[in-house]
């Protein structure tokens, strides 16, 4: 029987669309990363206790459990992601892939930047710090007034209990 414990610290983890095009200020598109990370929760391959999606970046943190690395857990996202929000502009309109056309021997398109930022959250302070640039992230670009007010994020979670994509886990602490 496979365990569901964890092998690795909580990682704070941001990827960000190629080029910081504004590729996620579409909700549909925001709904393509939740579906991801309920897949990644639902399969207990990760917790997720934050994260927030921002017009053109994501943060989250996430904490793989037994039998994944950090590295497994991103490369899955970022594939899985760059499939799926390709097939959504491609729906919509082939047009909207022009702007992620690139050159590169192993790829016609790129939809996440190269070289995602990872941090091991080893202590209760660093993982607050993190959590509150989170939540904080669409007040300081100016999309609401309180953190629990902008939709695509945890901070609701935080400052109510309420979860309104069922794939929160609380952080309790080291």
């Amino acid at each position: 029987m496979k365990q569901f414990y964890t092998e690795s610290w909580p990682q704070f983890y941001t990827a960000t669309i190629y080029e910081w095009k504004h590729l996620l200020a579409d909700d549909c598109n925001k709904e393509i990363i939740i579906d991801s990370l309920r897949y990644l929760v639902t399969n207990k391959k990760i917790v997720l206790n934050a994260f927030v999606i921002m017009s053109n970046h994501f943060h989250c943190i996430w904490q793989p459990l037994y039998g994944f690395t950090p590295s497994d857990i991103q490369n899955s996202f970022l594939k899985f992601t760059a499939q799926q929000l390709k097939k959504s502009l491609e729906k919509k309109n082939q047009e909207l892939l022009t702007p992620f056309l690139v050159n590169k021997a192993d790829r016609k398109y790129q939809i996440w930047k190269r070289r995602s930022l990872s941090i091991e959250l080893s202590s209760d302070a660093v993982f607050e710090q993190k959590l509150n640039y989170i939540h904080y992230n669409p007040v300081k670009a100016g999309l609401c007034v309180y953190p629990e007010d902008y939709y695509y994020s945890s901070a609701k979670f935080y400052n109510g209990g309420k979860d309104d994509f069922g794939i929160l886990t609380h952080y309790s602490g080291n």
